[in-house]
């Protein structure tokens, strides 16, 4: 991983746009995602759409050697699905779907869940408190605000909740590459850790669990699961740290109304 990048202005009208542009295919594919589509069916969808509608790069794709526009993560998958044609979404699953895109050299990054039918409402609470989390941790991006602020955040939402916080994977810098500084810990002490300043841009992205936070890699080298076999979920956005807060670069239509924080 890179050293931290302070991107210019110019550089974040190019992040921006490519936020912009993520967060369509999220718009696209909302009606699309349901019961007895495949995951596969997901990838090849979003690649036809960022390649053809876009012109755009899916980032993901050839990245340390995946082979795949995205990510698909059902129920116990924490994160690095892979997609599969004979894995069909049923009713009662969640699905995390995890996507790059790299628009005029600037790659944004963001994930969503889906209910697929009828969810329990266990699932479901799952699903909006890791949401939940997601947006304290953003919440408390500001300049001079320190990383382990924006982990604390959302470690304190999970644990008041009764759920666990995946240790063993983190949000990153972004920017020309997928993957820069610093490393963004998704639990962490007020206080401590890197100092914000304006012009940084990172993903918060908190796996959080259902269960225990151990988390187990399958054969393929790539699908987290959690150990116990319990829930997990997971929600992303790219984050540009402005002189008077945070920007959030790949913020859908539908988020809008989400409240701002107050410093």
């Amino acid at each position: 991983m890179s050293d931290v990048h302070i991107k210019s202005a110019e550089e974040l009208v190019l992040m921006r746009e490519s936020g912009r542009l993520l967060a369509s295919v999220f718009t696209y594919l909302d009606p699309l995602i349901r019961e007895g589509l495949s995951t596969m069916e997901i990838n090849n969808l979003a690649e036809a759409f960022i390649v053809d509608k876009l012109n755009a790069r899916p980032a993901s794709k050839g990245q340390y050697g995946f082979p795949y526009v995205l990510n698909t993560s059902v129920n116990q998958v924490v994160c690095h699905g892979m997609p599969s044609e004979t894995h069909k979404l049923k009713a009662g699953d969640i699905v995390n779907v995890d996507i790059t895109l790299e628009k005029n050299g600037y790659i944004a990054d963001s994930s969503k869940m889906y209910l697929i039918g009828d969810v329990s409402p266990v699932a479901r609470r799952l699903v909006d408190e890791t949401y939940q989390a997601m947006w304290k941790g953003i919440h408390a991006v500001r300049p001079g605000a320190t990383l382990g602020d924006v982990g604390h955040a959302i470690q304190q939402h999970a644990r008041d909740k009764g759920y666990s916080v995946v240790r063993d994977y983190c949000g990153h810098g972004i920017g020309r590459e997928m993957h820069e500084g610093p490393q963004v810990l998704h639990f962490g002490v007020p206080g401590k850790g890197l100092v914000l300043k304006e012009g940084m841009t990172f993903t918060i992205e908190p796996m959080i669990n259902q269960g225990k936070a151990k988390v187990k890699t399958r054969r393929d080298g790539w699908t987290v699961v959690t150990a116990d076999k319990k829930l997990s979920a997971q929600w992303e956005h790219t984050i540009a740290v402005t002189a008077d807060g945070y920007e959030v670069l790949t913020l859908r239509d539908e988020e809008r109304i989400q409240p701002q924080a107050t410093h």
